[in-house]
C-alpha cells in the first residue's frame, strides 16, 4: 500500500519517494512508495502538480529532466496510489527516486473547502438536527446534501451565520488516529462503514468531530468566508451548494456586478432590483397576453377572409395559402379557425419566414389525412413532421419547393374527392 503523507500533514507539498511501478497503457501513470498527492475520494477532487527525478538539475549529459505533469490522481483497489500523467513515462522505472511537487493553490482551495464542509455540516446537525448524507467538490463550487423533508430560508442563513462564527473563532483543527472500537464512544457526528480497524478523525475544538480521509486547514480562520449560494429538492433530501475561502470572494464580485448591471439597466439602487424585475416581468406577461389575444382576432379575421375567398367543390372548401411573415404558431392558429367555418374545409398553409413550415388541417369528419399528406409533403422537400387525420404540422430547412408541394397535395386532395 501507498504510505499517503497527507494524512499527516495537508501543508506538505513536496515530497521525496521512490518509483514502485510504471503504467503504460491505457493511461501512462506511475506508482510510488509514498505521496502527498490527494486521490479523489470522500466527495473531494484530486491533486495535480508534477514528479521529476529527485536529483533535479543537469546530469553527465548536460540535460536538465523533464518534469512530468500529473493530471488526476486515484485509489486503485489494492490501496495503492495511481499518479496519471499528462505524457508517456520517461527514463523512469522500479526503484528511481522522485520528487513530488503538488499544486500548492489547487491543494489549499480544497483543504478550505473541505473543512468548510464539515463545519457546515455540523452546524445543520447542531441547528436543525440535519445530517449530510454526501459532499460533492467540483471545480467552482461544492455541495452537500441533507437528510431532511423541508428546509427553509431561514435555517439556510442560521446555518450559514453559525459556520461563519466558527471561522471567526479561528479554533484549532487537529488530526488523530483511534482506533474503531475508541471512536464509537467518542461521540462522531458520523462514523463510517466499518472497513478498517483504525480511523483519522478531523477535530474542529468544541464544534465537529468526524471519521474523514480529505486534505484540511489547521485552523478555521484559514477557510475564509463560507457563501451559501443556492438549495435545491433532490431525491434524499435538500442539496445545498455552497463555496469557501476565495471561490466565495470570486462568486460574491461576480453577484455584486451582476447586480450593480442590473441596476444600472433600471436607474434603480442595488436593493430595488427585485422589485423592478418584478415589475418588468408583469408588464411582460400583461403585454404577452395582450399579444395572444391580438393574434387570436388577427387569426380569426384571416380565417374569416380565406373562407370568404375560397370556392366550395365537392361538399367543401379547399384553401391553399403561403404566408411569408408569420411562423408555424400562426398557422396552426389559423388552420384551426379556418376549419371551424360553416362548411367543410381542407386548409393546406405554409410560411417562408426563418423558420420555414407547413400545416395541413381539415374539419373534423372529412375523408382525407392530414398526417399522411403531410409526411409526404416534407419528406420530398428534406424535412420532418407529424400530427393527427385532422391537423398536421412539420418543418423544412428551405421555403424552395414550398409551391410545388403545395400544389402537388392540392392535386392529392382534388384527385380524392372525386
Amino acid at each position: 500500500m501507498t504510505d499517503r503523507l497527507y494524512y499527516h500533514d495537508s501543508f506538505l507539498y513536496e515530497f521525496d519517494a521512490e518509483v514502485r511501478s510504471v503504467v503504460e497503457s491505457p493511461r501512462p501513470a506511475i506508482i510510488l512508495d509514498r505521496t502527498a498527492f490527494y486521490p479523489t475520494s470522500g466527495g473531494q477532487i484530486h491533486d495535480t502538480g508534477r514528479i521529476l527525478p529527485a536529483l533535479h538539475g543537469s546530469g553527465s549529459s548536460g540535460v536538465q529532466p523533464a518534469a512530468m505533469r500529473v493530471m488526476e490522481v486515484a485509489d486503485s483497489e489494492n490501496g495503492e496510489i495511481v499518479h496519471y500523467l499528462e505524457a508517456p513515462v520517461k527514463d523512469l522505472h522500479q526503484g528511481t527516486c522522485v520528487r513530488g511537487e503538488i499544486d500548492a493553490d489547487r491543494r489549499r482551495d480544497h483543504m478550505r473547502q473541505h473543512s468548510a464542509q464539515h463545519v457546515l455540516s455540523a452546524a445543520f446537525v447542531r441547528l436543525f438536527n440535519m445530517p449530510t448524507v454526501s459532499f460533492h467538490m467540483a471545480e467552482d463550487y461544492c455541495s452537500i446534501d441533507l437528510d431532511t423533508p423541508s428546509l427553509g430560508k431561514d435555517q439556510v442563513e442560521s446555518a450559514e451565520h453559525l459556520a461563519n462564527e466558527i471561522v471567526i473563532e479561528n479554533r484549532p483543527v487537529a488530526v488523530r488516529f483511534v482506533a474503531r472500537d475508541e471512536a464509537a464512544q467518542l461521540g462522531l457526528r458520523k462514523l463510517p462503514p466499518a472497513e478498517c480497524d483504525q480511523l483519522r478523525l478531523i477535530d474542529i475544538r468544541d464544534f465537529d468531530l468526524t471519521a474523514c480521509g480529505g486534505t484540511h486547514v489547521s485552523e478555521t480562520g484559514q477557510i475564509g468566508a463560507i457563501l451559501l449560494r443556492k438549495t435545491e429538492k433532490v431525491r434524499q433530501g435538500y442539496r445545498v451548494e455552497f463555496v469557501a475561502g476565495l471561490r466565495a470572494v470570486s462568486a460574491a464580485r461576480r453577484d455584486f456586478s451582476t447586480l450593480t448591471e442590473a441596476a444600472a439597466l433600471f436607474s434603480a439602487g442595488l436593493g430595488d432590483v427585485p422589485l423592478q424585475v418584478r415589475k418588468s416581468l408583469e408588464e411582460v406577461r400583461s403585454l404577452h397576453k395582450q399579444a395572444q389575444q391580438w393574434q387570436e382576432e388577427l387569426a380569426a379575421a384571416q380565417a374569416a377572409l380565406l373562407f370568404a375567398e375560397a370556392t366550395e367543390s365537392c361538399g367543401r372548401k379547399l384553401i391553399v395559402r403561403t404566408l411569408s411573415d408569420r411562423d408555424l404558431n400562426f398557422l396552426k392558429l389559423l388552420a384551426q379557425k379556418v376549419t371551424r367555418q360553416a362548411s367543410p374545409v381542407v386548409a393546406l398553409l405554409a410560411t417562408t419566414s426563418a423558420q420555414p413550415a407547413l400545416v395541413f388541417a381539415q374539419t373534423a369528419g372529412q375523408p382525407h389525412d392530414m398526417a399522411a399528406l403531410l409526411k409526404e409533403a416534407v419528406a420530398k422537400l428534406g424535412g420532418r413532421g407529424g400530427g393527427s387525420k385532422d391537423l398536421a404540422q412539420g418543418g423544412v430547412a428551405s421555403p424552395d419547393g414550398i409551391p410545388d408541394a403545395l400544389a402537388a397535395a392540392a392535386e392529392k386532395i382534388g384527385n380524392e374527392s372525386r
